[in-house]
């Protein structure tokens, strides 16, 4: 098999970026125009980048990569991975690894000082790959859908 290139996605790529998304999402995904846009507002902020893993010219893999500025932990930036897709045909050729080395090597190079991903509390295997690459489950990962009023019945 060919070596994965693992590169900064432009819009050419967008299509087979939203290809992959239609796997995990049951073909719900952004339109085109919206991915372009989406993509255009990416670039422009510092250290959030959409990457592609291609294989003899095919998109198989992608991820968003964002380096958060901190002030806290000593001013040091963190990483947050996001999105991670291999596409049906790669998974357990080492794609995955090889795309998570690369966000690593990434946030790496910005001075972070941890890289942090969330998961689908039902996806069991992704947690297992994610603990084979040395990520640890730690605290909890809470969600809230708009309306974001944070109201609740209870008081604090």
């Amino acid at each position: 098999m060919a070596e994965a290139v693992i590169r900064r996605a432009g819009t050419p790529d967008l299509p087979a970026v939203l290809g992959l998304y239609a796997e995990l999402n049951n073909a719900r995904v952004a339109t085109l125009p919206q991915a372009e846009a989406l993509l255009a507002r990416l670039d422009a902020y510092p250290d959030y980048g959409l990457y592609v893993a291609e294989i003899e010219g095919r998109i198989v893999g992608t991820f968003c990569l964002v380096i958060l500025d901190n002030i806290a932990h000593w001013g040091t930036p963190s990483a947050l991975v996001e999105s991670v897709v291999v596409a049906e045909a790669q998974r357990g050729t080492g794609l995955g690894r090889r795309m998570m080395r690369e966000a690593g090597r990434l946030a790496a190079g910005k001075g972070c000082y941890k890289l942090a991903l969330s998961s689908n509390v039902d996806a069991k295997p992704a947690h297992r790959f994610y603990e084979s690459l040395g990520f640890e489950a730690y605290g909890y990962s809470f969600r809230l859908d708009p309306p974001f009023t944070g109201d609740t019945e209870e008081t604090a």
